[in-house]
C-alpha cells in the first residue's frame, strides 16, 4: 500500500516508495488503490522517495501544474552529503543534461539545453568528519538538480555513485519532506521524513 498522507475529490498527497517510478508505476498503484484516475503533476527521481501530490481531475491537474509551473508549489527535501557545508547557503548554476548518459554537468554559460538552477540550503547537524544533514528549498526543479549541485561543490550525497559517492549504500540519502501549496484560498502543508533521518531531532514545521 502506498502511504496516503491527505486525500479528496481534487488531488491527493502520498509518500513515493523509493525505486517506484513517479510518472507511471505509482499512479498506476495510486488508481488500484483509491479507485479513481489519477494525473501526474510533477516528478521525483526513481531512486529518491518522499512527499508527492497526484491529481484526480483534469482541472485540478491543470491547477497543480501551473503551481508548479509558478513556483508556488514549494518543494524541500532533506539530504545527508559527504563533507561539512556552511551553515547555511544559497547555490546557483547552469546545468545540462546529457541525455544519452543520463546524467547532468555544470556549464560556465548557456545554449541550447542548458537550464538555470537555484536552491537555497541550511545545514541541520554535522553527523561526524564526513557526513552532514542538510534541508533544502528547491526554488528550480531541475532533473538531478540537488544531487549534481551538491557534488560539484566538494559535497556528493550519500549512496549517490553516479555524482562521486564512494561508499557501500544504494540509494542517495535524498528525500522530498516537505509540500506547500495554496488551493482555493487554504495554504496546504504536508510533511513526512526518511526513516535514515529519524532521531536527528529536527523539525519539519
Amino acid at each position: 500500500m502506498i502511504p496516503i498522507l491527505f486525500e479528496h475529490a481534487d488531488f491527493l498527497v502520498c509518500v513515493k516508495p523509493v525505486g517506484m517510478d513517479a510518472e507511471n508505476a505509482l499512479p498506476q498503484a495510486l488508481s488500484v488503490q483509491t479507485h479513481a484516475r489519477i494525473y501526474p503533476v510533477h516528478r521525483l527521481d526513481l531512486n529518491v522517495g518522499g512527499v508527492m501530490v497526484y491529481a484526480k481531475t483534469p482541472e485540478s491537474a491543470r491547477r497543480l501544474s501551473a503551481l508548479v509551473q509558478s513556483g508556488d508549489m514549494q518543494k524541500e527535501y532533506i539530504a545527508m552529503c559527504h563533507g561539512v557545508p556552511e551553515p547555511s547557503g544559497d547555490m546557483y548554476d547552469l546545468l545540462f543534461k546529457d541525455t544519452r548518459k543520463n546524467k547532468v554537468f555544470v556549464v560556465k554559460r548557456m545554449r541550447q539545453g542548458v537550464r538555470e538552477a537555484r536552491l537555497h540550503y541550511e545545514t541541520l547537524s554535522v553527523l561526524d568528519s564526513d557526513t552532514s544533514l542538510v534541508r533544502i528549498r528547491l526554488y528550480t526543479g531541475r532533473s538531478h538538480q540537488i544531487r549534481v549541485q551538491f557534488a560539484s561543490r566538494g559535497f556528493p550525497l550519500l549512496g549517490d555513485h553516479k555524482y562521486g559517492a564512494r561508499d557501500s549504500l544504494h540509494e542517495p540519502r535524498l528525500f522530498s519532506c516537505a509540500l506547500r501549496f495554496p488551493w482555493k484560498s487554504v495554504q496546504m502543508a504536508f510533511t513526512a521524513r526518511p526513516d535514515w533521518a529519524e532521531g536527528e531531532g529536527i523539525s519539519l514545521e
